[in-house]
């Protein structure tokens, strides 16, 4: 058993080091970071929203960084054209003069890819990411090309309710493993903020990953094992989004619709993350209820009763966290 572990508890030190590497240079964010890198593990994509100027767009080239992925960047704006963001095949004349397609990437075609301020551009313009986030391919004019290995879209988007943003189509938004939000920072680290960026403060980097061990701790993810009574539970909490199913009198009240088999996937994925990094080989109780927020709250849709009377989605979801499991050891 002890070299069974073995494997797990090397890769947990590693990406304890990522985590410490990457917090040096971005100021608090915890929970930011925490679950930027869950996703990365599980082999998936992550929102974060946040107002602007709190580091979300910093965050996620210093993880790229650290992590040693190409990356890039593209800034969503209300006219940015999908083959801005997919790329697209020209003519070109070869040496004898003969006229031939050449396809030229876009920006997509990185490992790491930034959508800044997604809810910025039109919704046939945020469509183009579908396939790649989805199926990690491309199709341009029925041909259809692989994306890197590993690939993933951190989006950052700003709030709704924010003038000249376009919300998010549930089929997309389905498609990152959790929606993370960013606090606005507390007064010391503000200061430190200041400091940092008003001084002579400098980070250098360090490289704490490459591609190829990356990879192999993705492997070691899907190994993560779950009980099955571990899995009756995150089943159960799924079921209980769901007004026609739920016990919940709220849930009953307040939600129109809830989480799919994506929402599932994406809370059995993320909780073999976080054991991956705790240096464990099993998910827990723990793990489940400690993922369900950020996993589920962009994946309710609440009704228009519950718009008017200010709930959360957050809250209800804790509601039915608190009896999810009870009777199984944590």
């Amino acid at each position: 058993m002890e070299n069974a572990s073995q494997p797990f508890i090397e890769a947990s030190k590693r990406l304890k080091e990522v985590k410490e590497e990457v917090s040096r240079f971005i100021v608090g964010q915890e929970e930011a970071i925490e679950f930027s890198l869950y996703a990365i593990l599980a082999d998936g994509h992550a929102l974060l929203e946040g107002p602007p100027g709190l580091g979300k767009t910093m965050l996620v080239g210093t993880i790229s960084e650290v992590l040693d992925l190409s990356f890039s960047r593209i800034q969503f704006t209300p006219d940015l054209m999908p083959s801005d963001i997919t790329g697209t095949s020209l003519i070109e004349r070869d040496a004898d003069g003969r006229q031939q397609f050449l396809f030229r990437e876009g920006p997509i075609f990185h490992q790491m890819v930034l959508a800044d301020e997604i809810n910025r551009a039109t919704p046939k313009t945020q469509s183009a990411l579908l396939e790649a986030m989805g199926e990690k391919t491309v199709t341009i004019l029925g041909d259809t090309k692989k994306m890197s290995r590993p690939f993933f879209v951190l989006a950052t988007q700003n709030p709704i309710e924010m003038e000249g943003t376009y919300p998010l189509p549930e089929a997309q938004m389905d498609r990152f493993l959790c929606k993370v939000l960013l606090p606005y920072p507390s007064a010391r680290e503000l200061a430190e903020i200041i400091r940092r960026t008003t001084g002579s403060f400098e980070v250098q980097l360090q490289k704490k990953m490459d591609t190829q061990s990356l990879i192999e701790v993705q492997k070691l993810v899907t190994e993560v094992m779950i009980a099955d009574e571990i899995l009756d539970v995150a089943v159960d909490i799924i079921e209980q989004t769901h007004p026609d199913r739920s016990k919940d009198v709220s849930v009953q009240q307040y939600i129109q619709y809830g989480s799919g088999p994506r929402g599932l996937q994406s809370l059995i994925r993320l909780a073999k993350a976080r054991a991956l990094m705790d240096g464990r080989f099993h998910v827990s109780i723990g793990d489940l209820k400690h993922v369900a927020v950020p996993v589920l709250r962009h994946r309710l849709l609440m009704n228009y009763e519950a718009e008017a009377e200010g709930i959360e989605t957050d809250q209800l979801i804790e509601s039915l966290l608190e009896a999810a499991g009870k009777g199984i050891r944590t």
